[in-house]
């Protein structure tokens, strides 16, 4: 194992009083092995065996963690792809297995998630205009981001595939006059954003269906899907696209918004297991190769907001952290710390461009886009 980690500055301790240090440099953090199997999970798996076992309380870091794991990252960020072992080790996405995954996660529970995120639980990448401005601000910036990409005109028909609590929809009905059809297939999600729409009386502009993308019918002038790509799965590129052809008019445009990667490599695996079963973030070019192009669907534009989403989750984490003791209440403290190496890891993931996060906006061949991007940043 010290071989592996050679030049990470840490230090590594075993239950015994064994102390090693792995660099020449001043140590970011001491990790803690507390037993002989926590040592030989790390050595056989060394990415889940680390996250289970900090979950777990048998392995402790005494220091920094977000820079102890930036350190990692970037050390195991010259490491060979492994994608080909992962893929072998897929399972395919299908309805039943979507529907659990999302269940999974995003049905934890609405009081959860109001412990830490913005106050209309917008849980995907926010937009910042200045390093400064808030989360709150960030995310209806984002929110308006997206509106100003798809170009919305009043009366409108859109098709919103993965709405989480439902801003994004909210937001286009009650801002820029569309008509919005929400799908999400967590049941948590709808019956909030629902409850919400009739609060807000947008319920008769914009109706969430529970359901998955895949039975998505209808003809809309926009496409848009936040945070939804990176658990589709590539086995489901091409139905996904096939589901935008179909739905979109003669005239219309859509957007993506995903984590992604630069190069093809699976989801980092403690992450894939025990905090997005199903998930793989894709490049660029599998998405335009497998989901635009047999659609004949023209790429208008590319944003990276990599750095976008490491300062989200840099607000969700100092949030979490002051509501870590509730967050205990609700579930137990192997809970707290398996998400705080989540959201850690996750901030890492972008700040060391490890993951990227791209919006794609697309239209058909013929359609009008604005001439410059001026309007964006009216």
């Amino acid at each position: 194992m010290r071989e592996r980690l050679r030049g990470i500055p840490l230090r590594v301790t075993l239950w015994d009083g064994t102390s090693i240090g792995l660099a020449d440099v001043p140590e970011t953090a001491e990790v803690v092995v507390k037993d002989r199997r926590t040592l030989l999970a790390l050595v056989r798996d060394p990415a889940v065996g680390f996250g289970d076992a900090y979950a777990g309380g048998r392995l402790a870091v005494h220091g920094d963690l977000v820079r102890l794991l930036e350190a990692i990252y970037r050390h195991w960020e010259g490491t060979p792809a492994s994608l080909a072992r992962e893929k072998r080790r897929w399972l395919p996405n299908d309805l039943r297995r979507a529907r659990e995954n999302i269940h999974y996660h995003y049905d934890l529970g609405n009081d959860f998630y109001r412990l830490w995120l913005d106050e209309q639980l917008v849980y995907t990448c926010a937009y910042f205009p200045t390093a400064q401005t808030g989360l709150e601000a960030a995310q209806v910036a984002k929110l308006e981001h997206v509106c100003r990409k798809l170009a919305l005109r009043p009366g409108e028909n859109v098709v919103e595939a993965g709405c989480g609590w439902g801003a994004l929809a909210l937001h286009m009905a009650r801002h820029h006059g569309v008509r919005v059809r929400a799908f999400n297939i967590s049941t948590e999600q709808v019956r909030y954003a629902r409850e919400r729409a009739r609060q807000e009386g947008l319920s008769d502009r914009v109706e969430f269906v529970e359901d998955d993308y895949r039975n998505i019918h209808g003809r809309y002038d926009a496409f848009v899907s936040v945070g939804m790509l990176e658990h589709v799965g590539p086995e489901n590129y091409r139905a996904l696209g096939s589901v935008i052809d179909g739905s979109l008019a003669r005239h219309g445009r859509g957007l993506l918004h995903f984590i992604g990667r630069d190069r093809p490599r699976a989801l980092n695996p403690w992450i894939r297991k025990r905090i997005f079963p199903g998930a793989y973030p894709p490049t660029l070019g599998e998405v335009t190769r497998e989901v635009l192009e047999p659609a004949s669907l023209s790429v208008v534009d590319v944003e990276n907001l990599r750095r976008h989403y490491a300062l989200t989750l840099t607000h969700w984490r100092e949030r979490f952290e002051k509501a870590a003791h509730s967050v205990a209440e609700m579930f137990d403290e192997s809970f707290v710390r398996a998400w705080r190496l989540y959201l850690a890891g996750s901030e890492v993931s972008f700040t060391t461009s490890y993951l990227q996060l791209f919006q794609l906006t697309f239209a058909r061949g013929a359609t009008e886009t604005p001439w410059t991007r001026a309007e964006l940043y009216r």
